[in-house]
């Protein structure tokens, strides 16, 4: 599901969409994921690489990269035949390609792992992984145990759910 709001105001992390002067309409939690690259193009990432979220958590994928177009695709059948690494209740996505500054939104509710990638940078390891719930949720599903699908590059790039889970947020180590 794709999510957008013309009449938002953010603060402290959740989004409050208003209606009708000031009257509090609905209010949802928000996080931002950037798609980052070096100036000169030879490293790019997500940041964060890894969070921590609630169920009906909206995710907001912007790119921040002036030099490159980014995608943020979840690792689904749906999308150029990969094997899944969400949730089998979970919706898929692909944002297409983004232009700088340019952002696409999705609304996680089944509880579990999603690991996704940016289509013309997977070979460069760019991944992420959004962990929404907790494992004694209902319906939780870790991880997927099917790695014929990816490179060790990009298993190794993944952070740990455990870490994900202990830290709230993960960075790159290397500092990019």
């Amino acid at each position: 599901m794709i999510c957008t709001r013309r009449h938002a105001v953010w603060l402290g992390g959740c989004a409050i969409a208003t209606a009708a002067g000031s009257r509090v309409a609905l209010a949802r939690l928000a996080t931002t994921i950037e798609m980052r690259g070096s100036p000169r193009g030879e490293r790019i990432w997500y940041d964060p690489i890894g969070t921590a979220v609630a169920p009906g958590t909206t995710i907001r994928f912007i790119n921040r990269d002036p030099g490159n177009s980014h995608t943020a695709t979840a690792y689904h059948p749906v999308n150029h035949d990969r094997r899944r690494r969400i949730p089998a209740k979970a919706d898929s996505w692909d944002s297409n390609f983004l232009l700088p500054d340019e952002y696409f939104e999705i609304t996680l509710t089944a509880p579990g792992v999603y690991d996704y990638y940016c289509l013309p940078h997977e070979m460069a390891a760019m991944v992420g992984r959004i962990v929404v719930g907790t494992p004694d949720d209902t319906d939780w599903e870790g991880s997927s145990n099917d790695k014929s699908d990816v490179s060790e590059d990009v298993l190794k790039a993944l952070p740990l759910v455990q870490k994900i889970l202990s830290e709230g947020t993960v960075r790159k180590e290397d500092g990019s």
